[in-house]
């Protein structure tokens, strides 16, 4: 490495996080502040919460069933009325 290009770089930097659980690790910060960590985040806990988005794969599926079940109709060719 070069000398005197890199930051400082701290081995035991603090990181705080909102719930108030307190960790140590390696950053070129002393002292950082998260908003939500291992110890408070809804996926880690178990408490995640599910956005209803397979509402959206339902409806899909529905829309093309249906589509399915109707006859198919065949387009038939016009007539032109073209003098030649």
């Amino acid at each position: 490495m070069k000398t005197d290009i890199h930051p400082q770089y701290f081995d035991k930097a603090t990181a705080t996080c909102g719930c108030g659980k307190v960790f140590h690790i390696g950053a070129t910060i002393e002292a950082i502040q998260v908003e939500i960590c291992s110890n408070c985040h809804p996926f880690y806990t178990g408490k995640e919460k599910l956005i209803d988005t397979a509402g959206r794969v339902e409806k899909f599926k529905q829309r093309r069933a249906t589509a399915a079940a109707k006859p198919k109709t065949v387009k038939k060719a016009r007539k032109s009325n073209k003098v030649l």
